[in-house]
C-alpha cells in the first residue's frame, strides 16, 4: 500500500471545491453572500456565458484591508468567526472561508478591494502548485470586486458535466433573484452577455417590496397571494403566500428564508404542504415567499457545505408555528376579500409593477354566521332537504332576509345575489363588481365538509378496541418512541402500547378508520413522530373520508334549485372556511369584474 502522504494544497482545495462548486450558480452564490456580510448595499453582476467564461461581481461594502488580502485567498480563513461560541450563533451568511480558495483552485480569480482607511485598492490572485498570493496596487473605490475567469479550465472532467449556456445561466439567475428576495434592503443589478436582465433598487417598505416580488416572482403571483406577519414565543413569520388556486406543476415558486438565508428544509416543507393539505388540487405544489427570524443560537446552520440546509434545537414548535399561522391564514380567507382583490387589481396599473394583493390579517368576515355545536346537525338536515325532489326545498339555518335581494340602501353581500341557474352546473350571481359564477356542487361540497370537520373537532375522535389487539414487529427506536408518544396517539383516537423490546400491540383505533391498514397507517404515524414531532397522517385519512362524504352528499349536477335555494348557499360560502375551493382543490367561484365585461364587447371604444 502506499505511503501516507500530505496533499499539495492546489489539489486539496480542489478536492473542497467539489462540495462548494458544482457549477456558476455555486460561485454567484458564494461572492454575492460575501458582499452582502460585508454590508454591500449595492451589488453589480455582469456575467458571460451563462457564468462559465467570466462573473464579475462589484460591491460598495467595507472593502478588505491589504494585509488581509493574501488571507482571503486560504482555506479556513474568515472574518466572520473566532471561536465555537460565535459558530453556535451565526449571523453572517458566510462562515466557512473556503469560498475563495475552493474557486479559485478551479478557475482564474482575483480579488480587488479598499477600504475607507486605505489611500488606494489592492488586488490579490493566486498562481501556481502552491498557491502563492500575490499583492499589487490597483485603482478601485470603498468596496470590493471579484472576476473569476474560464471556470474547470484546469479540471477538464469536471467542465464536462456543465450543461448549455441558457440552462447555467438559468441557475445562476435563479440563485440572484432568490438573494434578492432576501435582502430587499440590497441593490442587484445583472447583466448577461452585455445585456441587463434584471435592475432591482433597494426597497425600503412594504410597496416598493412587493414592487421587487412582482419582478421576480411575476406579478400573477403577487395578485393572488396573502401577506402574513405574526409573531409568537420567540419566533417571527412573515411574506407571501398564494391562494392555493394559484398552484404550481412543481415546487419551482418555494422561498424560505431563515434570519436572511435562503434554505430547503423538509421539516418546514412538511409544515407548508398540511397547511395547504385539503385545498389544493392533487399532484400541484404551492407558492411561497416565507421569512423566518428567530434566536440564532438555536438554529445550526453548520449542517452542510452548501449551507443550504438547517437544524433546529426545537424543530416541533417551529413546525407547529408555521403550520398553525398558514393553516389559520388560508382557513380565514373569505369571498369578501378575494372581491376586494379583484376590484383592487382593475384600479391599479401598471400590473408589473403595482401591488396587486391588499394585505389580508386574521379577521372574520362581517357576513359570516359560524355555526355552533348545537347548530351542525341541523344544518346538514337542511342541506338534506335541499337536495330532495321537492323544488322549493331549502336549507333550515338560512332566514328569509337573507335569500331575498337587496333594498336599494343595503350593502351588497360580496358573492351577491342569484340571477340564474346555467345547465344545472353554475349559478350567475350579481355583487357590487359584477358578474360571479359558482359551481355548485363544488361549493356545497366545501360546505358540508368544513360542518362536518366541526361536529368531529367538537365530539373529538371516537374509537373502538379492536376484537382481536394487532401486534407490530418494529425496531427498538421505533418502539421507544411510540411508547413516549402513547398521550399523542391517544389524541389520535388510537391506543398503542409497548409489547416488547421490538414490538407494540395495537388495541384500540378510531372508528371511521376500522377498515383501514392497521400495520401501515401505525407506521406511518409513527414515522411521523419520529420526524417532525407531531403527526397528522390519522386526521387526513379521517379528512379523506369525511371529503368522500360531502362530495356524495352535496348537490348533484341538474338539480334545479330556486333562486332562494341558490342565495342560500350564496350566503353559507361567505360564511365556510376555504370556501374558495371544493376539497379536492379546484376553484368553487370565480368573479368577472364590469371592466373585463366592457373588453369582451369592446364597450368605451
Amino acid at each position: 500500500m502506499p505511503r501516507i502522504q500530505l496533499l499539495n494544497p492546489r489539489l486539496a482545495n480542489q478536492i473542497a471545491a467539489g462540495e462548494v462548486v458544482e457549477r456558476p450558480a455555486s460561485v454567484v452564490k458564494e461572492l454575492l453572500e460575501n458582499s452582502l456580510d460585508a454590508g454591500a448595499s449595492r451589488i453589480d453582476l455582469e456575467v458571460e456565458a451563462g457564468g462559465v467564461k467570466l462573473i464579475r461581481i462589484r460591491d460598495n461594502g467595507g472593502g478588505i484591508d491589504k494585509d488581509d488580502l493574501p488571507l482571503a485567498m486560504s482555506r479556513h480563513a474568515t472574518s466572520k468567526i473566532r471561536d465555537l461560541e460565535d459558530l453556535e450563533k451565526v449571523l453572517s451568511l458566510g462562515f466557512r472561508g473556503e469560498a475563495l480558495a475552493s474557486i479559485s483552485s478551479v478557475a482564474r480569480l482575483t480579488l480587488t478591494s479598499a477600504t475607507d482607511e486605505s489611500s488606494s485598492g489592492w488586488q490579490v490572485s493566486c498562481e501556481g502548485r502552491e498557491m502563492q498570493a500575490t499583492v499589487k496596487p490597483a485603482p478601485h473605490p470603498r468596496g470590493t470586486t471579484v472576476e473569476m475567469r474560464d471556470l474547470f479550465f484546469n479540471t477538464p472532467a469536471r467542465r464536462k458535466f456543465l450543461r448549455t449556456e441558457k440552462t447555467e445561466f438559468g441557475h445562476l439567475e435563479e440563485v440572484v433573484k432568490r438573494l434578492a428576495l432576501s435582502r430587499y434592503d440590497v441593490a442587484f443589478n445583472l447583466r448577461h452577455n452585455s445585456r441587463v436582465v434584471h435592475s432591482l433598487p433597494a426597497a425600503t417598505n412594504q410597496l416598493e417590496q412587493e414592487r421587487r416580488l412582482s419582478r421576480v416572482c411575476g406579478p400573477a403571483f403577487l395578485e393572488n397571494a396573502l401577506h402574513i406577519e405574526t409573531e409568537a414565543a420567540g419566533l417571527k413569520l412573515w411574506g407571501w403566500v398564494a391562494l392555493p388556486t394559484f398552484s404550481r406543476s412543481q415546487a419551482d415558486m418555494q422561498h424560505f428564508f431563515v434570519n436572511g438565508r435562503m434554505i430547503k428544509d423538509k421539516l418546514i416543507a412538511h409544515a407548508v404542504r398540511q397547511a395547504y393539505r385539503d385545498v389544493l388540487f392533487h399532484g400541484r405544489h404551492p407558492a411561497f415567499v416565507l421569512y423566518l427570524e428567530l434566536d440564532p443560537s438555536i438554529v445550526d446552520v453548520n449542517v452542510h457545505p452548501t449551507k443550504h440546509e438547517v437544524r433546529f434545537r426545537d424543530g416541533r414548535t417551529v413546525h407547529d408555528f408555521i403550520f398553525r399561522n398558514l393553516h389559520r391564514l388560508l382557513a380565514e380567507v373569505r369571498p369578501e376579500d378575494q372581491v376586494n382583490n379583484a376590484r383592487l387589481e382593475t384600479q391599479q396599473q401598471p400590473a408589473e409593477i403595482a401591488p396587486q394583493q391588499a394585505p389580508i390579517s386574521f379577521r372574520p368576515s362581517q357576513y359570516e354566521n359560524r355555526v355552533s355545536e348545537s347548530d351542525v346537525r341541523e344544518q346538514l338536515q337542511g342541506y338534506t332537504a335541499l337536495q330532495s325532489r321537492a323544488p322549493t326545498a331549502m336549507p333550515a339555518t338560512v332566514s328569509s332576509q337573507a335569500m331575498a335581494p337587496p333594498a336599494e340602501d343595503e350593502q351588497i353581500p360580496p358573492l351577491g345575489y342569484a340571477l340564474a341557474q346555467l345547465k344545472g352546473v353554475y349559478i350567475l350571481a350579481e355583487n357590487e363588481h359584477g358578474l360571479v359564477m359558482v359551481d355548485i356542487h363544488a361549493a356545497h361540497e366545501r360546505i358540508t365538509y368544513e360542518r362536518m370537520k366541526t361536529a368531529r373537532d367538537n365530539q373529538a375522535i371516537r374509537s373502538q378496541p379492536l376484537l382481536v389487539p394487532m401486534t407490530l414487529a418494529v425496531s427498538e427506536r421505533e418502539a421507544a418512541c411510540a411508547e413516549q408518544s402513547s398521550e399523542m396517539f391517544g389524541q389520535l383516537g388510537m391506543r398503542v402500547e409497548r409489547a416488547g423490546e421490538e414490538a407494540l400491540v395495537v388495541r384500540e383505533l378510531p372508528v371511521m378508520l376500522a377498515n383501514s391498514d392497521v400495520d401501515q397507517l401505525v407506521r406511518d404515524v409513527l414515522a411521523d413522530f419520529m420526524e417532525y414531532g407531531s403527526s397528522d397522517r390519522m386526521l387526513a385519512h379521517i379528512d379523506e373520508i369525511l371529503a368522500t362524504m360531502a362530495c356524495h352528499g352535496s348537490v348533484r349536477a341538474n338539480r334545479k334549485l330556486t333562486i332562494p335555494e341558490m342565495n342560500a348557499l350564496l350566503r353559507d360560502m361567505e360564511a365556510t372556511e376555504r370556501s374558495g375551493q371544493c376539497n379536492h382543490g379546484r376553484p368553487t367561484w370565480v368573479q368577472v369584474s364590469l371592466p373585463e365585461l366592457d373588453k369582451w364587447f369592446l364597450r368605451g371604444r
